[in-house]
């Protein structure tokens, strides 16, 4: 089930032309950030702190950059989102991971301290950060350059400790132990923030971190940390029962859009829906193919798919009539840049069973589907 490679990108240049591919995702609803690592050379990953609404999102990238996730790991069982991981495991079969002490369903890769997660040549290395809670864990990669801190330190801030067996001491002892031994120059990512702020690094945290930076004691962070008096994350009900199935549905299927009812439908990382040319070739009769380049190129020597709707975009709108309402509509032109305005406008008047033919007709060519007209060379 593992995502094959994209032979047309060069990941080495995605990463920057380094050996690392990285990727930080944000949801803003819950204030989270996700991460995705690569290993250039070998292809192979691992996606920290996904969000069950964001599954979409992240397989989309996953899919186009040609990674094989081989695990998805959270840094602990939140208690304002539920995690991805389940839903990333049905659709690649990457390894759960999660700390072994959270005791949750599912877990294909229980963690514990000292534990290496590996991927491709390289390994995130797990540390036990507990006190936000008991089963906090943290990853630093394997040269030290970065580490992801989930809730336990955050940019000029760290995790409560007031619920899920938080503890102040312990939470004290894990940061100055584990973390801030770093690296100085060891960049941290955090697992949350809300007000824009990416990434730090272990010589600003231990200069500026308010609450345990600079001459900052135990006596201290305790005593600002036990008297903070924050609401319970409004999510908690619901994300704290989900990842303790480590993201599986309660009624598997309801995958937060992930399926679509009328086709195998896969949104590209921009958000737009795209089927292949082999699925519109096996089902054809059953669509409408709608071709929106200009009448020249419709009846020139590049062909078209037989049976297709011609209906030029600067003219989609006024004439949007003539297309069927009573069938989906796959929309092509040459490469998929002009039908995918095509079908986000669709989208915007109403149109749910719509969709763009990923690669346009160059890619159906291509895969070796007939087209009508084509000149004989």
């Amino acid at each position: 089930m593992a995502v094959a490679p994209a032979p047309a990108l060069s990941l080495s240049a995605a990463a920057g032309g380094g050996s690392l591919l990285f990727r930080q995702l944000f949801d803003g609803d819950t204030g989270t950030f996700t991460y995705l690592l690569a290993d250039v050379p070998s292809r192979k990953g691992v996606i920290i702190d996904t969000v069950f609404e964001q599954h979409g999102r992240d397989l989309s990238l996953i899919r186009e950059l040609g990674i094989e996730v081989v695990a998805s790991i959270d840094t602990h069982a939140h208690a304002d989102h539920v995690t991805g991981s389940w839903l990333m495991h049905e659709a690649t079969g990457c390894a759960i991971g999660l700390a072994a002490a959270a005791r949750a369903e599912n877990v294909t890769r229980p963690l514990t301290h000292g534990d290496q997660v590996a991927f491709g040549g390289r390994f995130v290395e797990v540390r036990a950060t507990p006190g936000h809670t008991d089963g906090c864990i943290s990853f630093v990669l394997d040269d030290q350059s970065m580490a992801f801190t989930g809730d336990a330190l955050l940019v000029r801030g760290c995790g409560r400790c007031d619920f899920q067996q938080g503890n102040a001491h312990t939470l004290w002892n894990s940061i100055t132990e584990q973390l801030l031994t770093l690296p100085e120059s060891c960049l941290l990512y955090p697992g949350h923030d809300y007000t824009g702020r990416s990434v730090t690094s272990v010589a600003e945290e231990k200069a500026f971190n308010a609450r345990l930076g600079g001459d900052a004691s135990e006596r201290d962070f305790v005593g600002h940390m036990e008297n903070m008096k924050l609401p319970h994350p409004h999510k908690i009900a619901e994300a704290l029962p989900g990842n303790m199935r480590s993201g599986k549905p309660r009624e598997v299927g309801a995958a937060g859009g992930a399926t679509h009812p009328w086709a195998p439908v896969q949104r590209s990382y921009a958000g737009l829906p795209e089927l292949t040319p082999a699925w519109v070739v096996a089902h054809q009769s059953e669509l409408t193919v709608l071709d929106v380049r200009s009448a020249e190129e419709f009846n020139g020597p590049d062909g078209r798919v037989a049976g297709s709707l011609s209906i030029p975009l600067p003219e989609l709108e006024a004439q949007s009539a003539q297309i069927p309402a009573d069938r989906p509509v796959v929309v092509v032109c040459h490469s998929g840049s002009r039908s995918a305005l095509a079908t986000q406008q669709l989208l915007k008047a109403g149109r749910s069973q719509v969709a763009n033919l990923r690669g346009g007709l160059s890619r159906w060519a291509a895969e070796g589907y007939p087209l009508d007209g084509v000149s004989q060379a």
